[in-house]
């Protein structure tokens, strides 16, 4: 491995290893000392990858925000088939990489009022509500979804995935829902 594959191996490392404090411990109460040692590594060398626990988080945050943009449906798939096949990735992906369970965790956590404001608006700045009222409104046109306010309906859908994910996040061991159990409730009866 080389110079620069070690240096970036160690920089997902306090990445992952922050990521897992601020989900347990919360930002406020997690120190510099404390990834540096659960990494391990020195503080001070901590600080040669990242000048600050705030910088930590808006690169965390970053990372958070890039991995929504796969949201963003597709025009040719019909809405009840693109949500079911995306909860099926989104599930089996953070089966597989248990710290996507923890970012949806940090992502809400940095939308909060108190949270560093940087980092708070870059996770504001993600807009999977509107996006997913627009296929819902597809998907209500075609008779295949409910009727009712499709910004609404996406903010419960949103907020029982955000739920699953946290659930998720704190019991290893729970098994993935169906998504078919998500997507009924946007589904007419």
């Amino acid at each position: 491995m080389t110079r620069k594959e070690q240096k970036e191996e160690r920089r997902k490392k306090i990445l992952m290893t922050a990521l897992t404090l601020f989900v347990e411990q919360g930002y406020y109460d997690t120190k510099i000392t404390d990834i540096a040692a659960a990494v391990p590594m020195s503080t001070g060398l901590m600080f040669h990858y990242f000048a600050s626990k705030e910088e930590l988080l808006l690169e965390l945050v970053k990372m958070g925000v890039e991995g929504t943009r796969v949201v963003e449906g597709h025009a040719d798939v019909p809405p009840e088939i693109y949500f079911t096949g995306f909860l099926n990735q989104l599930f089996s992906y953070a089966k597989q990489q248990p710290w996507v369970f923890n970012m949806f965790v940090l992502m809400g956590q940095v939308r909060r009022v108190g949270m560093p404001e940087d980092a708070r608006k870059l996770a504001l700045s993600v807009d999977a509500i509107d996006t997913t009222a627009e296929m819902i409104k597809k998907g209500q046109k075609s008779g295949v979804f409910r009727k009712g306010d499709a910004k609404l309906m996406s903010r419960c859908f949103w907020a029982s995935v955000q739920g699953i994910m946290e659930e998720m996040a704190m019991d290893k061991d729970m098994k993935v829902p169906d998504p078919e159990w998500i997507v009924a409730m946007l589904k007419a009866e």
